[in-house]
């Protein structure tokens, strides 16, 4: 039931959100098309509202049916611990997981929820991006080694890099209602995790092969964001 309720509800904020937006979406080669049935990681990355959610839009019904059962993402307890946004987020989205800032229990406990056929959605930040360019303390946005942890598990299957235009124009983090008849965009990437993997030196899983991946991670970030909106 829960699932199916996920399902309802994305479908209705696709809907919704192909009457007031527009997208312009990089796609892979200009290929308007991903091997949905094989992605097992989206990485989003630029992240800046609460409202990016809104980007459902252009994914298509038979992901959206898989996500509303295999999705699994972590989310900061700051977030869901609101109480209309956090009950919105585990409506449509039953597989997040509440998790803090810090590599306590609680990204052990996100682990831990992982399954062979999970599709596993994660913000490498960890934080939003301020309308200063920089996070709420002030900080450079850069990408953490959580995401390392996941791609070390992970055997086979597609990785989706998503790097959005940003949503500032459409609403800023703290700053009322989303503005309408905004144009969203993003640039995507796609990889086979496995041949990613074997592009950096090292064991599997040790600190030389996580940070490798993290300065790639974090290159791109600086790199393939699109341009204005």
């Amino acid at each position: 039931m829960k699932q199916l309720i996920s399902f309802i509800m994305l479908m209705k904020i696709k809907i919704v959100s192909m009457i007031f937006y527009r997208y312009d979406i990089g796609w892979p080669d200009k290929m308007k098309t991903l091997k949905w049935k094989e992605v097992k990681l989206i990485v989003f990355m630029n992240h800046t509202s609460l409202y990016e959610f809104l980007f459902l839009g252009f994914l298509p019904v038979h992901f959206l049916w898989r996500l509303s059962r295999k999705m699994v993402a972590p989310a900061a307890d700051k977030t869901l611990n609101r109480p209309i946004v956090g009950f919105f987020f585990r409506l449509f989205m039953p597989g997040v997981v509440s998790i803090t800032r810090k590599r306590d229990d609680t990204w052990t406990k996100f682990l831990s929820k992982l399954h062979p056929d999970s599709i596993i959605v994660i913000a490498p930040e960890g934080r939003m991006k301020r309308k200063t360019g920089l996070d709420l303390e002030g900080n450079k946005m850069s990408v953490k080694s959580g995401i390392t942890d996941l791609l070390a598990g992970l055997q086979h299957g597609e990785m989706v890099l998503a790097y959005s235009g940003g949503l500032h124009h459409v609403q800023v983090p703290g700053e009322g209602l989303p503005r309408l008849f905004k144009t969203l965009k993003m640039n995507l990437e796609t990889f086979d995790i496995a041949a990613y993997k074997e592009k950096f030196i090292g064991v599997v899983g040790s600190e030389d092969w996580k940070q490798q991946i993290t300065d790639d991670l974090q290159h791109r970030l600086e790199t393939k964001v699109p341009s204005g909106n």
